[in-house]
């Protein structure tokens, strides 16, 4: 006869909580069995058999007509609404926070929306928020936002500076954090465009600066950062820069030389 197993140790809500926000920031995002499942082993239930009801005869003039299938919501379409009808930076936050429809809302701590003053004459766009800036609500504080703030500074910048001529003004194409750090999806970045559109007309940056790929997609229709930096383009009515996100110069060290062309490149044009 089988012992019987030593009863399980009690949990409080502390400790459940706990280990509930450790699985999110693994990137879990469905609830499991405790053993497997084999799906193709499960049957689906035989549906049961209607009784039909008994049929009135209703002239044709008096039939019931058929509810219109309901519309589909566009996101996008969406989107486009809320953005327009945002008359600045504080009712653009409260749209964007109250768009329901990306998925990445739900596992994500915090909203992050942006960091520094509108009026700025560099914006700069990134990705999406990483573990550190989901925890703080802002964006670039992490190791990658440190690098950054050292880079900006090497050309007379800040994020903090109350002149808006050698103030930065910081965002991203997402403002929620993807589960596991993942770039934004095509279609995640599809739906914020028309936000990224807003904000930049808001901020009225003098230059805009994409930083990374997924920046780059959303301003341009391109990836290949690597390829795209070192060239001017326009992106939302404004000069654009691509230049490699810090968090590849963090994990390629060789990439900084010319990223620091690129720097230079970002304040001749800003001296005209």
């Amino acid at each position: 006869m089988q012992a019987d197993a030593p009863p399980l140790p009690e949990i409080d809500f502390a400790i459940a909580r706990a280990m509930l926000e450790w699985q999110m920031e693994l990137g879990a995002d469905e609830a499991m069995l405790d053993a497997p499942l084999n799906r193709y082993e499960v049957r689906e239930p035989a549906p049961a058999k209607a009784v039909a009801a008994p049929t009135v005869p209703v002239a044709a003039d008096e039939a019931p007509l058929a509810a219109p299938p309901a519309p589909a919501i566009d996101p996008i379409a969406e989107a486009e609404a809320l953005a327009a009808g945002a008359q600045d930076l504080a009712a653009l936050a409260e749209a964007m926070a109250a768009f329901e429809r990306c998925e990445l809302k739900r596992g994500a701590r915090n909203f992050v929306f942006a960091d520094g003053i509108a009026g700025a004459r560099v914006l700069i766009l990134g990705e999406a928020p990483g573990r550190e800036e989901d925890i703080e609500g802002r964006p670039f504080v992490g190791a990658a936002g440190h690098l950054l703030d050292r880079m900006l500074a090497a050309i007379g910048l800040s994020r903090s500076a109350p002149d808006p001529a050698a103030a930065v003004y910081i965002t991203n194409v997402l403002p929620w954090r993807p589960p596991g750090n993942r770039e934004p999806e095509p279609e995640e970045i599809a739906m914020f465009r028309p936000f990224i559109a807003r904000h930049i007309e808001l901020v009225a940056p003098d230059v805009v600066v994409l930083m990374g790929n997924p920046a780059c997609m959303a301003a341009l229709g391109q990836r290949g950062v690597m390829r795209l930096r070192g060239h001017w383009a326009q992106a939302f009515g404004r000069p654009a820069l691509p230049m490699a996100h810090p968090a590849h110069l963090l994990r390629n060290p060789a990439a900084k030389r010319e990223a620091w062309a690129d720097l230079l490149a970002l304040r001749a044009r800003l001296d005209g």
